[in-house]
């Protein structure tokens, strides 16, 4: 049997993932875990997989690399696996033992969207935060890198690329920024139809992403943040580098100027020391920025970091604080869902019947549509969360 790549966790592992799967392409009989360990229910996540992968394949040769390497080493090496890859060298043939391969995978043609990791690594402190330990400090490809991954993608027919990061407006080389980059990649990739952001740090946004963001087509209007709380006092004890008003004249003037943006937001509920107005505060940002595609988090105390040593919440208030924010986004959600019936959206197919629109809605496509297509969709009703 050919190699096997289990991905878990966030985008940048599906981005990398993908290059291992080119890397070892010649390789027989082996299963790669692609850890996560973010959260304490990512490494049990992480652990499942590995013990459903010794059932499934026994002969195989079990190889794990990823954050949960980095940052549970002892404890994932006790495991049945055959060996342990460090995260910084999953993508270096001499870790692996293979032939040296280009770094940049040869797109399959198999998707409709593809990722493409443009940094890795984190330089902040947020207390919370174990993803320093696990991917080291930040570090940033260059711009051609980037261009060449992506107009390969472009070649064969790939409708969307998605680019991905650790910390993605963290991007910085040789004193250029983010916007800079996907300036870039318009201009050099003129046969790419689609360019989508993944989690950035809205305060770090420099004024020409922002600017591409409020007019640029080809850029998807879907704004996603890394934005963790609403309440002043709890993002200063993470040690964010924004304010709730930084979040909110964000997204105010971004939608003045481009209406149809979606936003989405990371949450977390239950950090240390949240009392009832603090949790107010994060319940009550869903409704001002209008956030329709919400990651909830309950906070997960992940040793070694300075939250860690704070006063825990209970966590049965932290997983009933988690449930109100997972019903304040669905209630948002449902309405911005309403909103579109009626209006026709541009879809691109994928493999499940399904595609999503520009804004990042999901919508149920005719029979017989054909992965990679262009649609163009005016929906009709909601079912269970999709439109269609």
């Amino acid at each position: 049997m050919s190699v096997e790549v289990v991905s878990l966790g966030c985008r940048m592992n599906l981005a990398e993932s993908e290059h291992m799967r080119a890397l070892l392409a010649g390789e027989r009989d082996m299963v790669v875990i692609n850890s996560c360990a973010v959260t304490a229910e990512a490494l049990r996540q992480t652990r499942q997989a590995i013990r459903k992968a010794r059932r499934a394949r026994p002969d195989a040769r079990l190889m794990v690399t990823g954050c949960a390497v980095e940052v549970e080493r002892d404890a994932i090496a006790a495991l049945d696996v055959d060996g342990l890859i460090a995260n910084a060298d999953k993508l270096d043939a001499r870790a692996w033992n293979v032939p040296p391969a280009p770094v940049v995978p040869m797109p399959s043609g198999q998707h409709t969207r593809a990722f493409v990791a443009v940094q890795n690594g984190c330089d902040h402190a947020c207390t919370f935060c174990i993803i320093p330990a696990g991917r080291g400090p930040s570090r940033s490809r260059s711009i051609a890198d980037v261009v060449n991954e992506v107009r390969a993608h472009a070649d064969v027919g790939v409708g969307e690329v998605v680019l991905t990061a650790v910390d993605l407006t963290g991007w910085n080389r040789d004193e250029q920024r983010l916007g800079d980059l996907v300036a870039a990649i318009l201009r050099d990739v003129p046969a790419l139809p689609r360019l989508r952001l993944s989690s950035m740090d809205g305060v770090e946004i420099d004024p020409l992403l922002r600017e591409i963001i409020a007019s640029e087509q080809r850029v998807m209007p879907h704004l996603h943040l890394s934005l963790q709380h609403g309440a002043d006092l709890i993002l200063k004890r993470m040690k964010r580098r924004h304010l709730r008003a930084d979040a909110v004249n964000l997204v105010a003037d971004l939608k003045a100027r481009r209406p149809d943006i979606a936003v989405g937001a990371d949450l977390i509920a239950g950090f240390p020391t949240e009392d009832d107005a603090a949790h107010a505060d994060n319940l009550s940002i869903i409704d001002e920025l209008q956030i329709v595609h919400g990651h909830i988090f309950p906070y997960s105390a992940r040793h070694g970091t300075p939250a860690a040593r704070m006063p825990q919440l209970p966590r049965p208030l932290i997983s009933a604080r988690a449930a109100q924010l997972r019903e304040a986004v669905a209630t948002s959600r449902a309405r911005w869902l309403e909103g579109l019936i009626g209006h026709p959206q541009t879809v691109l197919a994928e493999r499940d019947g399904t595609g999503h629109a520009e804004n990042f809605a999901r919508i149920a496509l005719p029979a017989g549509s054909t992965p990679g297509q262009m649609l163009t969709i005016t929906p009709t009703r909601i079912t269970e969360g999709l439109l269609s």
